[in-house]
């Protein structure tokens, strides 16, 4: 059996979760063993029913008085104790930051081998696998040896897939062993984003800007143009850093990793750390005076100009086509 970490927020499973599901469904065929998931928090009974379009057969789901918001240490808890009960041969993730800690905790627990940000398996007798390091600058090879591996699949490393046969979900509530110390960390309030804004790490179509917007103020035009085209606003790093615009909107390896159909990147030089958040984007367009800045190594188009000039024209011919 492979069992299957997958989040999952107000009933439906997040995407990335279910690359990794994908990830772990071609696992589980290769090796002619099923595949089941976990899944925790109110609403997992739903997202579980969601599963068996990607040929997940059984889903273990925790339930337990203490457990009613995210607490990293109680959840490896009960991914180690299904393990023990269970016996997979492999526990997967997402390699978000949910998923890393949790899987973390777990393999620390059954001490046992973990494997981060895995762009490919190859499972086997040396079972080696292919991951990204330093920000994904690096691509490692690596072999995990043990009864049992754990390994989180990089976000959008996998095109998301249903399986060639959908199945009935077998849904089935667990409840494990918990103790204070499981639950000393925990997430104890949560903010919600403002009604009708699109998610950055859903959002078809991102508008980034970077230190080249120059001021807080200045990224009006910028929302604009996301509106106008029903995305959202990212940002760099150097940008959350000066005050101009909230965490909640970095992309980047300490931000959020996106995956868009086109990201529009204004004013943006293009560190490292920028491009692993966007890199998976299916194409972007850069608007910078700099025809040098690294990201242009990166686009699919660019434009070489003043963001405050060209960005304001984009959105006017969007409002003239749209009114037309």
């Amino acid at each position: 059996m492979i069992l299957v970490l997958v989040e999952q927020d107000g009933g439906q499973p997040s995407r990335s979760s279910l690359e990794a599901v994908t990830a772990a469904r071609r696992l589980a065929v290769a090796a002619g063993v099923p595949l089941e998931a976990v899944l925790f928090g109110a609403g997992a009974s739903g997202a579980a029913a969601a599963l068996g379009a990607y040929g997940v057969s059984s889903a273990h789901v925790v339930e337990h008085a203490r457990l009613d918001a995210y607490a990293p240490a109680a959840w490896g808890r009960s991914v180690a104790e299904l393990v023990k009960a269970g016996s997979p041969s492999i526990v997967v993730a997402v390699g978000s930051d949910r998923g890393q800690e949790v899987l973390a905790y777990a393999a620390a627990m059954l001490d046992a081998p973990m494997a981060a940000n895995c762009v490919e398996v190859r499972p086997g007798e040396l079972f080696e696998v292919v991951r990204q390091r330093w920000g994904g600058s690096l691509l490692e090879e690596a072999r995990l040896d043990g009864p049992v591996r754990l390994l989180t699949i990089a976000e959008h490393a996998t095109q998301l897939e249903e399986a060639a046969a959908p199945s009935v979900v077998a849904v089935a509530p667990f409840t494990p062993t918990l103790s204070d110390a499981d639950l000393r960390v925990r997430v104890v309030a949560r903010v919600a984003p403002e009604a009708g804004k699109v998610s950055l790490a859903d959002a078809r179509v991102v508008v980034g800007g970077g230190r080249g917007v120059g001021g807080s103020e200045a990224f009006g035009e910028l929302e604009e143009l996301a509106a106008l085209l029903h995305g959202a606003v990212g940002v760099s790093r150097v940008v959350t850093s000066a005050g101009w615009r909230p965490h909640s909107q970095q992309v980047g390896q300490t931000g959020t990793r996106i995956a868009p159909d086109i990201y529009i990147a204004c004013g943006i030089s293009g560190a490292i750390q920028h491009i692993v958040g966007c890199k998976a984007a299916k194409a972007i367009l850069v608007i910078n005076t700099d025809r040098e800045a690294p990201i242009m190594s990166r686009a699919a188009y660019a434009v070489i100009g003043d963001l405050h000039t060209v960005v304001p024209a984009i959105s006017a011919e969007i409002r003239r086509r749209q009114a037309s």
